[in-house]
């Protein structure tokens, strides 16, 4: 007969966590709909073409969802090194010629048969995720040691693709978000405190400085410098610089407490800058005002409440730290996205989950949620 125990981990899936999932991306594919329909209008003469492209991502991101939870999460671990190989080649793939693309100067996207365009780096989120939860767990009686359990897997495993996120892609807001999950799977794996409190802020205190030099001197990331002066002056730079900053606390502003209607945003016209990408939250609070952004919180926020959960109750250390990897970044995303829309923090090119025009992104993240809910038996 079942204990208790092996009742709860034989579920299939977080009924709260999927309900929560779904409801977020209801209401993002409604909101692409809003926020794009003008600029689809302007450019491809069809106000459906964003939401047309963003629903079949999100087909597609169900069928894998389905895929993914007649597969046990355990299978992989054992091609973790596989995939952090297969991580770092759809990084690099950018730099080929006729297979990278360039938008705005920025090469992040490849070109994928039949799917058109990809951006690997989000792949990479979830592909390092997988492979420090298995490389953490197999090498779980190191963590505690400063050279094969801080230094080794971060010098060997994280900087390689950080390395090409940050100098060919030139992407440093993926760079800190990947950072920053890694760093807490490390931490919850067993990793010191202080080992990333002394290191890991020598790191980013110099990484910062080493940053700043090169925008300051060098003209090489010169626009991140433009973002921290348009952060803290919107006004100086109005028409430029701080445009988007302003057109977005204009649409918060406007929303009031019960929002100007769904589909009524004055703002989306053409006056955000592509306002169904990571702007979209500021079209959300102009349509469904203080009180719509407080629900998409709270959904958010009960998204994370579950994924620790899941975490706690993983029946190995794999599965725990893959929960939690896969949280936080989540996690991270939506606070940061939502941070600088509401203009809490500079301006960087994070995405906000489930809502954000991007098909990749969108099939990426239901596969890692899928992935992260599974639950299945001990082992007798």
């Amino acid at each position: 007969m079942k204990s208790k125990q092996d009742r709860e981990i034989s579920k299939p899936f977080d009924f709260i966590l999927f309900i929560v999932v779904l409801i977020l991306l209801g209401m993002g594919i409604t909101m692409v709909l809003s926020a794009s329909s003008p600029m689809s209008l302007s450019t491809t003469s069809s106000s459906y073409t964003y939401v047309s492209k963003q629903a079949i991502a999100a087909v597609l991101g169900i069928i894998v969802m389905l895929i993914i939870s007649k597969i046990d999460y355990k299978i992989l671990s054992r091609f973790y090194k596989i995939i952090w190989i297969v991580s770092i080649v759809g990084l690099a793939a950018v730099m080929i010629p006729g297979i990278g693309v360039t938008v705005k100067g920025a090469t992040r996207w490849i070109k994928f048969p039949v799917f058109g365009t990809i951006q690997p780096s989000e792949i990479t989120k979830l592909g390092l995720i997988i492979f420090f939860a298995a490389y953490l767990t197999k090498h779980r009686n190191e963590l505690k040691k400063l050279w094969k359990g801080f230094f080794k897997p971060i010098l060997f495993f994280l900087a390689p693709p950080i390395f090409i996120i940050l100098v060919i892609q030139s992407h440093l807001s993926a760079s800190v978000l990947i950072i920053l999950t890694i760093s807490v799977m490390m931490l919850m794996a067993g990793c010191k405190v202080s080992h990333f409190a002394i290191f890991g802020g020598a790191g980013v205190t110099i990484g910062s400085i080493g940053l700043y030099v090169l925008a300051k001197y060098f003209g090489i990331g010169a626009y991140r410098l433009k973002r921290i002066t348009a952060f803290l002056d919107p006004w100086a730079d109005p028409l430029d610089t701080g445009w988007q900053i302003i057109q977005g606390l204009y649409a918060i502003g406007s929303g009031g407490l019960f929002g100007v209607g769904l589909g009524n945003s004055r703002q989306k016209y053409l006056y955000i800058s592509e306002p169904h990408n990571d702007y979209i939250f500021a079209v959300l609070a102009e349509e469904l005002g203080f009180i719509g952004c407080i629900v998409v919180i709270l959904l958010f926020a009960i998204f994370i409440w579950r994924g620790i959960i899941i975490s706690m109750k993983a029946p190995d250390m794999f599965g725990s730290l893959l929960a939690c990897g896969i949280t936080a970044l989540i996690g991270f995303q939506a606070i940061i996205n939502i941070a600088v829309v509401t203009s809490s923090m500079p301006v960087t090119g994070i995405s906000l989950p489930f809502f954000s025009y991007g098909g990749t992104s969108l099939i990426i993240l239901l596969a890692s949620v899928r992935c992260s809910s599974q639950y299945f038996k001990t082992n007798k």
